[in-house]
């Protein structure tokens, strides 16, 4: 079937150019890199701001999730509604970075949407708390 001319104008079609519609924004492509005596990690997230994401380490694992809502209008000179879009996504990814990481052990930047993640290859071992027993 033939798209008729003019039926439809190619307005939407840059809503779908916007870097939250990728297929591939959904991965939240990253580099992990290894310096010296600590690992770092390169994550991609075009289109989102600092507030948007979020960090959390438990049971050696370091997860990652930006979340994001946008809402779009187009309003003519008097002030109606023309076209409004709106988005919601998140994406979410985890990586295991040891049992011994504690939060103060990781450090985390985000400058022109990468989130730079840094953190020691060996983590200093957890030191066994002394424990007292009560004599009955």
């Amino acid at each position: 079937m033939k798209r008729l001319p003019g039926l439809f104008n190619d307005s939407f079609d840059e809503v779908f150019k916007d870097p939250f519609f990728s297929r591939n924004m959904e991965y939240m492509k990253t580099d992990i890199r290894e310096k010296d005596n600590t690992y770092i990690l390169e994550v991609e997230l075009p289109g989102y701001q600092k507030e948007d994401i979020h960090m959390e380490l438990q049971n050696g694992y370091l997860s990652i999730q930006a979340a994001h809502h946008q809402v779009k209008e187009d309003k003519d000179d008097k002030g109606n509604l023309i076209r409004q879009e709106r988005y919601s996504g998140t994406c979410k990814r985890s990586f295991y970075v040891g049992d011994n990481l504690m939060e103060s052990d990781i450090h985390a930047s985000f400058q022109n949407g990468e989130l730079t993640i840094t953190f020691p290859k060996e983590a200093p071992e957890k030191v066994e708390e002394s424990r007292f027993i009560p004599i009955e």
